[in-house]
């Protein structure tokens, strides 16, 4: 802490920088990046600075790489065996964290489809607003009013409506591999 104010150090070279840029572009959530295009530079060499930042930039606004149509199908796949396991569910503690898994199925997915960053905690909804912000409170909706209330059907048929929008459920004849 500075003043009351947490701070975190990152110390990296310019080989260990790039190594986590590529890491975190991989996994489609850009961590190290969004870091250094936002983070308040406390000391350093401003042409250093502005090189790092510019080549964050540059990754932050060439997206995620684009999924293939197999991952795409695999990926709904997930979704609907998910879906179909929320829909069976008759236990509230199972309901809980299988709408979990589906919140994160379903946030990768969109986000993924359309070449958008993802992002964890309080990026999560940040990502999908920047994305779609009407979306973004349908989906927060409909897995509100399952936390609260209990009551499933709001959030199967937001889920199903979303599966539409991409094909629809995918299950027959799915396989892997083949």
């Amino acid at each position: 802490y500075s003043n009351g104010w947490p701070v975190e150090l990152f110390v990296h070279n310019f080989e260990t920088c790039k190594t986590f840029f590529k890491m975190d572009c991989d996994r489609g959530r850009p961590s190290l990046p969004q870091l250094v295009s936002e983070g308040i530079v406390l000391k350093g060499e401003n042409e250093i600075v502005e090189k790092l930042k510019r080549e964050a930039n540059d990754l932050l606004n060439k997206g995620p790489a684009k999924w293939t149509e197999e991952m795409m199908k695999q990926k709904r796949y997930f979704i609907t065996d998910t879906l179909d396991d929320f829909i069976g569910a008759s236990k509230r503690e199972e309901e809980l964290f299988i709408a979990n898994l589906l919140a994160d199925l379903l946030h990768e997915y969109v986000l993924r489809v359309n070449g958008k960053w993802l992002g964890n905690s309080k990026w999560f909804i940040k990502v999908l607003r920047r994305y779609d912000e009407q979306y973004a409170d349908q989906f927060v909706a409909a897995f509100d009013h399952f936390y609260t209330t209990g009551e499933k059907r709001k959030l199967i048929t937001f889920v199903e409506k979303t599966l539409e929008q991409y094909g629809g459920r995918m299950f027959e004849g799915f396989s892997i591999g083949k």
